[in-house]
Formats: C-alpha cells, sequence, structure tokens
C-alpha cells in the first residue's frame, strides 16, 4: 500500500537535519545557475513535478513557474511568483495542451508506486509540453546504487539510464540527452555541509562523474 500523506510527511519531516536542509539549498543554487538554466528559456513556462521544498523551482528563472505537488505544504516553500497546483503529476488539467516549455522533476519518479502510473505521468507530461519543448529527469540510477537505493521507506520504482529512457519513448519523447552518472545519491550524512564552492567544482570535474555519480539525468523532446 502507497504511504498516506501524513506518514510521507512524517518521513520527509524526520529525513534531514537543518544542515543537510541547508546544503540542498545550496545544491539547487548551483544546479540551477549553472546546469539547468540553459534548459529553461528566461521567458517560458517551467513545470516542476513533485516539487516538494521547491529548491528547485525557487532558484529557476521563467516568466511562469509552476510547482506541482499532492502535498499542500509544498505552497508554503514556494517563492511569491511561483504557481503551486495541488494535484496529481498525472492529472495536470489545468495545464493546455503544449502550453510548458520545461518541465523538470528531480527525485520525484522513484517514489510513484508502478509503472503503470509512471506511464501515466510520462504520457501527461508530454501533453502540455510544446512541440519544440523538453521534459528533464533527475532521479537515483539503480544500476550504481545497489542496496542503498532501499534506505529509504519511500523508493517504490527501481529504474536504469535504460529503462527510464524506454518508458520515455514510450510516452512520445526522443532522448536528447543521457547522463548515467550525473550527481552524487544524496546530501543525507554528508560529512561536510554543502557549500556553492564544493558544487561548482564537482560540475567542472566531469571525470569524476563516473566514479561520485549516482543520480541520473535524462533530457527528452516530443517526437515529431
Amino acid at each position: 500500500m502507497h504511504q498516506t500523506q501524513r506518514e510521507l510527511e512524517q518521513l520527509y519531516r524526520d529525513r534531514f537535519s537543518d544542515r543537510e536542509l541547508a546544503g540542498k539549498q545550496a545544491l539547487w543554487q548551483v544546479l540551477c545557475d549553472q546546469v539547468f538554466q540553459e534548459l529553461v528559456p528566461r521567458d517560458g513556462t517551467v513545470v516542476d513535478l513533485g516539487a516538494g521544498n521547491c529548491e528547485f523551482i525557487n532558484n529557476i528563472g521563467a516568466a511562469r513557474r509552476i510547482a506541482v505537488d499532492l502535498n499542500p505544504d509544498a505552497a508554503r516553500f514556494a517563492d511569491s511568483g511561483v504557481e503551486v497546483l495541488t494535484t496529481s503529476a498525472s492529472e495536470m488539467s489545468v495545464l493546455e495542451d503544449g502550453s510548458v516549455d520545461t518541465v523538470f522533476t528531480s527525485n520525484f519518479f522513484e517514489h510513484l508506486p508502478s509503472k503503470d502510473l509512471l506511464l501515466d505521468v510520462l504520457r501527461e507530461c508530454h501533453r502540455v509540453t510544446k512541440a519544440n519543448g523538453r521534459l528533464v529527469v533527475v532521479m537515483p540510477n539503480v544500476r550504481y546504487l545497489a542496496g542503498r537505493y532501499w534506505d529509504y521507506f519511500d523508493h517504490h520504482l527501481p529504474l536504469t539510464h535504460l529503462s527510464l529512457a524506454e518508458g520515455l519513448n514510450l510516452a512520445g519523447y526522443d532522448v536528447v540527452r543521457m547522463v548515467p552518472r550525473f550527481l552524487p545519491y544524496t546530501v543525507k550524512d554528508a560529512r561536510l555541509t554543502v557549500r556553492p564552492w564544493m558544487v561548482s567544482t564537482y560540475l567542472r570535474l566531469k571525470p569524476v562523474w563516473p566514479v561520485l555519480g549516482r543520480q541520473m539525468m535524462l533530457v527528452g523532446v516530443p517526437r515529431q
């Protein structure tokens, strides 16, 4: 059975310390500035699926920023100017067909209970994505995690870069960029507090990604 909203709230409240949450904020500030902003047009519309604490959507630049999360608490974390949709990622009916430049999601798909629901979400993403838009996915790559993937009680759906690419293809996306080993797994239990300069250094040292990277990044575009 999938966790209840109250159970999920408890999991997330207890999972990260204040130091780790500060590290996540530093991480996302740099990632948005140095990696993801080039995938999000500043004059366009971006949607953040499973926005959580809104680290991505608060730090990305776009004319219209939309956070999608079933948890109503997401509205507490969203900056002013961010629209919050308290709805399922598979039912974004308030968004028109082909109205979004970039759909972004990080560390969300692994929490879905089934591949059937994942396909529903991907097809809904495809519906709202512009013909020249893109879907950007960051998530743990189970190929490089082994048992660590299951350290979190709410992880359900293990995927590799190859199985995720197949799912994107089934939903009507062509994968135009695949980074099997992108970011380290998590800031939780990190020995050092994550600082912006540390993230910038890591991003520049691409030869270390195949050693330390445990999360993948895939970019898909709607098939023409």
